[in-house]
């Protein structure tokens, strides 16, 4: 095919050609590098709230932690407190137990004996248990220890009395097969304290 054109409108074509495709080439490139812009700024703006949560998380992390540590904390300052209170309170009623012993051997009636003797939940007094006789022994016991003359107890109160039968291979038991359960209060003049009730020292 033979082309009639003059060269002049034949290179207008060209040109005008070549500057469609410059022109498609620049409308393809404008298109990527906007993407690439708004794919950019998106991640910038995706990683700086990223970072702002996870902040937010790591104070709210830190911040838990650190009211756990103060629970941990004030529950060892309470535990520390509590024993320190047990040992003012230990030291505030310590027993002569020497003297004491000798003192309740005194007032025991005949046909008792004292069995077992353990201080009462610090709370000023005694457990004591004796063995007797018989049911009036058991009983004559706490009368004896609350006398007032014996300057050892404000009150003694019977917790239990039982009494078992004597045929028993046990020779303790067969003896005295009453036992008597008594919880004793300190006199305030108690004379077998380090410390008295009032805060005197013996």
């Amino acid at each position: 095919m033979i082309n009639l054109l003059p060269p002049e409108l034949l290179n207008s074509m060209r040109y005008a050609r070549k500057n469609s495709l410059l022109r498609r080439a620049a409308l393809s490139i404008a298109v990527v590098l906007t993407a690439v812009v708004v794919t950019f700024f998106g991640g910038l703006l995706y990683l700086r709230q990223t970072s702002k949560s996870l902040s937010k998380q790591i104070e709210t992390t830190k911040s838990q932690l650190a009211l756990q540590d103060q629970t941990k904390v004030k529950k060892r300052v309470e535990d520390l407190s509590s024993t320190l209170k047990l040992v003012v309170q230990v030291l505030s009623k310590e027993v002569l137990f020497s003297k004491l012993l000798t003192q309740v051997g005194s007032v025991m009636p005949g046909g008792s004996v004292l069995t077992a003797l353990s201080i009462n939940q610090l709370s000023g007094g005694l457990d004591l248990q004796a063995k007797a006789t018989d049911y009036q022994t058991a009983t004559q016991v706490q009368v004896n220890l609350q006398d007032p003359k014996s300057l050892l107890f404000e009150k003694v109160d019977i917790v239990n009395v039982q009494c078992q039968s004597t045929v028993t291979a046990d020779p303790l038991v067969a003896k005295y097969p009453c036992t008597v359960q008594m919880r004793a209060l300190f006199s305030k003049t108690n004379p077998f304290l380090f410390i008295s009730p009032t805060g005197a020292k013996q």
